[in-house]
């Protein structure tokens, strides 16, 4: 081919190129489409030539790999490689069996769950009991009073273990204790019989002088001065009544005066011979020489006193006239003394004229205007203390003249001035320093305390100043810590409250002293009820007469479950004696109950059955049925008496009779029922079958286990409650379920008991000859009945609603194979 030829199909081919819009121009030199050519050829070959390979194989062939690459994502091999669940024919009877078995022992793993916490609740219970009873061991133990806070704690019997013959045979009780205890005794029976109360105070104060002790006279001295004043009403509280009468401020400085003028008579009469005592007894002639003996130029004391009577300083002469609570006798040194204290005298004449009531409010500006112009100033300390008490100018501390703490109280007592209605005050209308009578309480009580009286060393001292300024409840509660006074403290305690000026607790559960959140500063409320159960404990089991007595005082309070606290005291102590009989009377044969220490106290809010009620259920949650029978018998509750009984006997039914014995007694015990209960109405009839057939089944092992087995099949066949026939079999079943359970515990042993009679019979009855009966035939005829009788009892243990022990079934079924 030529060049031109060559050429023209260049052009063509450039001509067709342009033409065509499929491909993209590209304009190469053939060196470079020799260069990508060989670029092109080195990559395929290296990298992707299997790649290519596949391309061009599965090409020629007309497969499309991109489409096929798709496809395969598309493709999930969750459904065609899952395995197959294998279909088995429906098993009605395995599922049914495995269902009962299920719940057989889903029953068994509950029973066993709930029997396992039951055991672990109680367990906490006693732990809880024992904790309890430390708790109120270390709360009685506590000095301090407590600071608003209460404790739940409730007084249970203690468990103690004492010799019979010490506990009955000798007393706990000191001659103190014993002559304060037949006081009580005497002084409840006017109560429960109506008569009129005599006053506790006066009666045990007459009693205290008996026991020779200083200390203890003057205790009820105090005791006797601070209740001498008009009757609080029983319907408002002791507090709000209490601290409102001028009356106790009144008793309290009497007293104290009292004392100062015995003080006065010592001194003169161990310093002076009669012949120098002056003329005629009086205050006047008294303090004369009281004074004289300590005011003379030889002791020195004269210095800075103003004023003389009868050659006597007179300001010291005035104020122990008041000192010993003699207004008149300082009048009269008033008058001696000439002019100039005229002002003085009105106020004390008015005092005279109006004791235990204010004075006019402008003789008492008069004294105060006077005492802080020029008396306050003044050297002589007695005038100073004498204006400054009549006038309640202030609260000066007259160390000079309080010299012992009797005088203190008392010029703070005097400081003290009643209303225009006479009662207290706690505010004065002049502004004045006078103190307050609940500000005096606080002082006493909370400022100085026991610390600063030095109480555990002279704890009649302390007790003193606490009752003088109307704090009984903290007082009692002190002098209650010391062995010596322990007795006198509660027997206090029990006169107070009879004459209802003690502040009590909400509930018996707080503490021995507490702090209630209503009451003024620095008022205490004291437990009573708790004081004299504390205090019963010592002796209530060697003395249980006594401390019914002393229980009988809480007749009129309420335990926290509402229950009346002298029915609660005597269950507890009922449980902890154990002395039934002592305590409730005993139950004769023909139901009529004897009388015990309980029966004095009967009225409409104390019924002895009730007691004998609350200590059954007691002793039921303490496990002891035994002793729960005889006071549920005592309280006429029939059914309580027949279920418990039965629970009883259920497990001793089948046991060999011994005298003495449990079985025997429970026994005997439901012979006497039988013929108590037998037309009782008032009690479940199920409960009432069930007693009645533990009963007979007593009669039946008894027969059975002396082999008298003709007589045990005769009591069986009343009970109707084994089948000695197929035909029984229904009605015995029937029966059994409207027994209790009592008796379903019994029947495992009772089928036992009837199978080995009838085997014993069916044994001696083969081995007999045949002459002992008319034919062969009447033999035969006679150990078919006993089989027949044999297999009614192994159908019936396989019949009733009732789980056999595995080893009973198949002993029963033994025994029946044995008999063919």
């Amino acid at each position: 081919m030529d060049f031109n030829a060559l050429l023209q199909e260049a052009q063509k081919l450039t001509n067709e190129t342009n033409a065509s819009d499929l491909l993209p121009r590209v304009e190469r030199s053939l060196p470079q489409v020799l260069q990508a050519t060989r670029e092109l050829h080195s990559r395929v070959t290296q990298t992707e030539a299997q790649d290519i390979q596949a391309h061009i194989l599965l090409g020629s062939k007309g497969i499309e790999l991109p489409k096929i690459s798709q496809k395969l994502e598309s493709l999930s091999a969750r459904k065609t490689f899952e395995p197959l669940e294998p279909i088995s024919d429906t098993d009605v009877q395995g599922f049914l069996r495995n269902e009962k078995e299920t719940a057989i022992l889903s029953v068994i793993e509950e029973v066993h769950k709930n029997s396992y916490l039951s055991a672990q609740n109680q367990k906490w219970e006693h732990i809880l009991s024992d904790w309890k009873q430390e708790k109120i061991k270390l709360m009685n133990a506590l000095i301090g009073p407590s600071q608003n806070w209460i404790e739940l704690v409730r007084k249970g019997p203690e468990q103690t273990v004492l010799n019979e013959s010490i506990a009955r045979g000798k007393s706990n009780l000191n001659n103190q204790e014993m002559a304060y205890a037949c006081e009580v005794y005497e002084y409840n029976k006017l109560v429960i019989a109506g008569g009129l109360r005599p006053n506790l105070v006066e009666k045990f104060s007459k009693i205290a002088t008996q026991f020779n002790d200083t200390k203890v006279n003057e205790i009820w001295e105090i005791i006797t001065y601070m209740t001498n004043v008009t009757p609080l009403p029983k319907t408002q509280d002791p507090f709000k009544t209490r601290n409102t009468k001028f009356e106790f401020v009144a008793q309290a400085k009497k007293y104290l005066e009292y004392r100062y003028k015995l003080f006065m008579q010592t001194y003169i009469a161990d310093r002076l011979p009669d012949a120098q005592r002056g003329g005629i007894p009086s205050v006047f002639n008294l303090v004369s020489s009281f004074v004289a003996l300590n005011f003379n130029s030889q002791t020195g004391n004269t210095i800075g006193l103003e004023g003389h009577i009868d050659g006597k300083p007179l300001w010291p002469m005035v104020y122990y006239s008041l000192r010993c609570g003699n207004i008149q006798s300082a009048l009269k040194c008033l008058q001696q003394a000439g002019l100039g204290h005229e002002d003085l005298v009105q106020v004390l004449e008015e005092k005279a004229r109006k004791p235990n009531q204010r004075i006019s409010a402008k003789l008492e500006a008069q004294i105060k205007m006077q005492y802080k112009r020029k008396i306050q100033n003044e050297t002589d300390m007695y005038k100073c203390a004498v204006y400054g008490i009549i006038g309640c100018c202030d609260v000066p501390d007259h160390a000079k003249v309080a010299k012992t703490t009797d005088d203190f109280l008392w010029i703070q007592l005097s400081m003290i001035q009643p209303d225009d209605n006479g009662n207290m005050s706690n505010t004065d209308d002049l502004g004045s320093d006078s103190p307050t009578y609940s500000a005096l309480q606080s002082m006493i009580l909370e400022k100085y305390g026991e610390k600063y009286f030095n109480a555990n060393e002279q704890p009649h001292l302390y007790f003193q100043v606490l009752a003088l300024t109307g704090q009984f409840e903290p007082a009692i509660e002190f002098l209650s810590r010391f062995e010596r006074y322990r007795t006198h403290a509660v027997h206090i305690a029990l006169a107070l409250n009879e004459m209802f000026l003690l502040g009590l607790p909400r509930n018996i559960q707080q503490p021995l002293l507490s702090i209630d959140i209503d009451d003024a500063a620095p008022l205490r409320r004291l437990n009573v009820a708790r004081l004299i159960m504390l205090y019963v404990r010592n002796f209530e089991i060697t003395d249980p007469a006594e401390a019914l007595q002393y229980f009988y005082f809480l007749r009129n309070k309420r335990d926290p479950d509402g229950r009346n606290l002298f029915l609660t005291c005597v269950s507890d102590l009922a449980i902890e004696c154990r002395d039934y009989d002592l305590l409730f009377g005993k139950m004769q044969r023909n139901g009529i109950r004897s009388r015990g220490l309980i029966d004095q106290f009967e009225s409409i809010e104390i019924d002895v059955r009730k007691a004998c009620e609350i200590v059954g259920d007691e002793l039921v949650k303490k496990g002891l049925f035994e002793d729960a029978v005889k006071l549920y018998d005592l309280a006429g509750i029939e059914e309580q008496c027949l279920r418990y009984l039965s629970i009883l006997l259920s497990p001793v039914v089948h046991q060999t009779g011994k005298k003495g014995s449990l079985r025997d007694r429970l026994y005997l015990k439901s012979l006497e029922f039988s013929e108590r209960y037998a037309d009782v109405l008032n009690c479940d009839s199920n409960i009432r079958a069930t007693f009645f057939t533990l009963r007979d089944l007593v009669k039946f092992f008894d027969e059975y286990h002396e082999q008298k087995y003709q007589l045990a099949l005769e009591t069986l066949s009343q009970l109707k409650l084994v089948p000695l026939s197929m035909t029984d079999l229904e009605l015995c079943v029937n029966n059994f379920k409207r027994l209790g359970g009592e008796v379903s515990k019994v029947f495992p042993d009772l089928l036992l008991a009837t199978m080995d009679i009838i085997h014993t019979q069916y044994k001696s009855l083969k081995g007999r000859d045949g002459y002992a009966f008319n034919t062969d035939e009447a033999k035969e005829r006679q150990l078919g009945i006993l089989r027949d009788q044999a297999k009614a009892i192994t159908n019936m243990a396989a019949t009733v609603p009732y789980r056999m022990p595995g080893d009973i079934s198949s002993r029963l079924v033994q025994t029946e194979i044995l008999m063919h």
